[in-house]
């Protein structure tokens, strides 16, 4: 038989000629047949047969921990009898004592089929182990910027040592299914990383999770997708302990709530069943919630065309007083267009906001909002019907008594007669009728013309108009902020501060070069990170007559520093230029990034129009009386500066016929800057205030007030055909409504 079982220390059992060696003096081409390589078993593949009969079995073996190996996995392939024989007695995590390959084709493995569990204060960068924990904190699954799904886990266990795992999937299912902090999760075969002094967990080949309620007492059933997989009673017992460590060292119970008992400005969790869903725009997504409790605050309706409204009208109906609304925003939007009615789901870091009726500050009704982004652990779960949670929930809504519900008249039933919409806006609502809440800047001389009539019309022509605003996209209006080039006519994206803080890390990993610190125009000063890997940043002080100014006038050019870093930076100087260190000069970013931070405003490049030019181009205008003006920095940078831009969509009515008119426009509609909404949280507030008042949600048409506005018709391209496009122009928001 090729395959030998040895009991006991490796050493003393295998014959004296075989000598240990490391993976990275295992080399190609090298006689290995006295040689042996010990390790465990992280990974088999099932026994198959290749095309001509010959049976083949593949494991996978991680190094010993007293390894000095760089290199700490090897495949090992058998064929014929061997792989016959060592698939009977081979198992994952098994470490063996030791798995032996020679080239006489002895190997020797352990029989018991038992894992291995590391601590998390024994955790060593570069090793792979398999781990229990409890969890602390989670981020439900969401789409990653490439193709998989993501889900960020930090676990903690009795070592009071925690560890934040970030898991890739591209099946859903296959990532942990953690509904609430508490639950004890098992992984396999993890990878182990070492940043910033701290480890890190990653999926990697044969990545395989158990998640377990985390409440003590409760059944212990593994959730997973996974047909096969072992569990011991040993493990059960480690589960039991875990779970009692973290009844008392955790706080268990997160921010859930009843709807029954929201409160304005509130951040929740929301256990609820679905009722109704439907597309807002583009960026939101509304989900109809109950969990058969009353709001006890008048809540709000989002306006949508019953024939976009997904679920059964007669259950939303007999429903209306404890259904609430809730917008969804962003990267949430995908998962609530496959959610399916009936389904029951757990909203996470769900936030209510209050609005309040204009001039009349005693009425005032609750908005449900879930915001863009995954901080807090903002997002979405579907829950199994058998979660404990489902089954209260479900037992608690078949006790709801629905006709004395729907008998009590309350300020919810109200609210969908849009009476909230009214009364925030009736002090403008005689003089709407009236007057336009817009202002021309040119053009008086044109007469007005009925939209009917330009629809059929020739293009291209300008026209005034007097009509009213029906709808307006996007909902979410800081996502109407855009970049544009004015030399190739593109538009695209703002890009999110996340992508620029990879980049800033990226650059960061490499040490700045002193070869090209200080200079004639520039002064340079280097400092250590502190608890961060030795990381440095060097900081270069541009120069005017060989002088440094004072802060507020400086530019200056960082290189290794992070986003968190670069911001407090730019509180104190005028400019921010963001570079990196080649061996023979500084240069900057690619124009994924910024060229220029000023202040909070970032300023980026056209990357198809802008041609490059080096960092010492800047010297020219230090040897000027330097302004730091953005479009000087961009110009003898060789930059195509991107402009922030307002684009929205308009859709007008004035009772002859509607069309979309498109609002492209960098400050003078709003009469607020594009470049600042994005870091303006009170700009914000005030282009909310102002499309309030242009297009009161919940107003009929025919009390909505009046918009005069010009716009000119054009056609562009769409593929062989041409598409008639209308664009307003030279007009702006009347002073009384800003």
């Amino acid at each position: 038989m090729p395959v030998q079982v040895i009991d006991g220390a490796p050493e003393t059992l295998l014959p004296s000629h075989l000598q240990k060696v490391d993976l990275k003096y295992l080399q190609w081409g090298c006689d290995q047949a006295n040689k042996y390589f010990q390790g465990t078993v992280i990974l088999s593949y099932p026994l198959t047969k290749l095309v001509n009969g010959t049976e083949f079995f593949k494991i996978v073996l991680q190094e010993s921990e007293n390894s000095c190996s760089k290199t700490s996995t090897i495949n090992v392939l058998f064929f014929g009898r061997l792989a016959d024989d060592c698939g009977k007695v081979v198992h994952q995590g098994i470490y063996t004592k030791p798995s032996t390959v020679t080239a006489s084709e002895t190997a020797s493995m352990p029989v018991a089929p038992k894992y291995t569990y590391t601590p998390l204060n024994h955790l060593k960068d570069g090793t792979i182990v398999n781990l229990y924990g409890a969890v602390k904190f989670f981020k439900p699954p969401y789409i990653s910027k490439g193709t998989d799904y993501c889900s960020v886990v930090t676990i903690v266990d009795q070592s009071n040592v925690k560890l934040t795992c970030t898991l890739f999937n591209g099946n859903l299912d296959a990532l942990p299914k953690i509904y609430k902090i508490g639950d004890i999760v098992r992984f396999h075969r993890i990878k182990i990383r070492e940043y910033n002094k701290q480890m890190q967990g990653i999926t990697g080949i044969g990545f395989a999770s158990l998640t377990f309620d985390g409440t003590v007492g409760a059944p212990i059933v593994p959730r997973t997708s996974s047909k096969s997989y072992s569990f011991t009673e040993e493990e059960q017992k480690t589960i039991e302990e875990l779970r009692t460590w973290a009844a008392s060292n955790l706080s268990v119970c997160g921010p859930t709530a009843k709807l029954s008992g929201v409160q304005p400005m509130l951040f929740f969790d929301l256990t609820c069943q679905l009722v109704g869903k439907a597309e807002v725009d583009g960026s939101s997504f509304l989900l109809k919630v109950w969990d058969g409790t009353k709001c006890p605050h008048p809540s709000w309706k989002v306006l949508v065309e019953e024939s976009d409204l997904e679920g059964d009208k007669v259950l939303i109906h007999q429903l209306r007083n404890l259904i609430v609304d809730i917008l969804v925003y962003d990267n949430h939007v995908k998962l609530a267009k496959s959610l399916k009615v009936g389904s029951f789901l757990r909203i996470y870091s769900l936030h209510t906001k209050q609005a309040s009726a204009e001039n009349q500050p005693d009425v005032s009704y609750v908005e449900f909002h879930l915001h863009g982004g995954t901080c807090y652990g903002r997002g979405i779960r579907v829950l199994p019907e058998n979660n404990p949670d489902v089954k209260e929930l479900k037992a608690f809504m078949d006790s709801v008594n629905l006709a004395e519900s729907q008998n009590v008249e309350s300020m919810s039933s109200m609210e969908l007669d849009g009476i909230f919409s009214n009364l925030s806006y009736q002090s403008y609502s005689q003089r709407c009728q009236e007057l336009s809440v817009t202002v021309l800047t040119d053009h008086q001389h044109l007469d007005d013309t009925a939209l009917n009539t330009i629809l059929n019309s020739s293009v291209p022509q300008q026209y005034r108009i007097r009509a009213k605003l029906r709808t307006f996209k996007p909902q979410k209006l800081y996502q109407s902020v855009k970049l544009y080039c004015s030399k190739c006519n593109s538009l695209q994206e703002v890009p999110d501060g996340d992508d620029f803080d990879l980049i800033l890390r990226d650059c960061a990993a490499s040490a700045p070069n002193p070869e090209v610190h200080n200079s004639l125009w520039y002064d340079s000063e280097v400092w250590d990170t502190e608890n961060q890997g030795q990381r440095k940043i060097a900081v270069h002080f541009v120069k005017h007559d060989e002088l440094l100014q004072e802060p507020e006038d400086t530019l200056i050019m960082v290189q290794g520093g992070t986003l968190k870093e670069i911001r407090k930076l730019s509180r104190r100087f005028k400019c921010i230029i963001p570079v990196r260190s080649t061996k023979e000069d500084l240069e900057l970013l690619d124009l994924s990034a910024p060229f220029l931070l000023q202040g909070k405003i970032w300023h980026y490049g056209c990357k198809q129009c802008s041609n490059q030019k080096t960092i010492q181009s800047l010297s020219s205008l230090a040897e000027e009386e330097p302004s730091w003006e953005p479009t000087e920095i961009a110009r003898v940078l060789g930059i195509e500066p991107l402009q922030y831009v307002f684009v929205m969509k308009f859709t007008l009515d004035d009772g002859t016929g509607a069309l979309d008119a498109y609002l492209f426009d960098y400050e003078k509609f709003f009469q607020i800057p594009a470049s600042e909404v994005l870091t303006s949280s009170l700009l914000q507030e005030k282009m909310e205030m102002i499309m309030n008042i242009l297009c009161p949600p919940g107003t009929k048409l025919d009390d909505l007030p009046w918009l005069e506005c010009f716009i000119r018709s054009y056609t562009v391209k769409d593929g062989m055909e041409q598409q008639v496009c209308y664009q307003i122009f030279d007009t702006v928001v009347a002073e009384d409504v800003i």
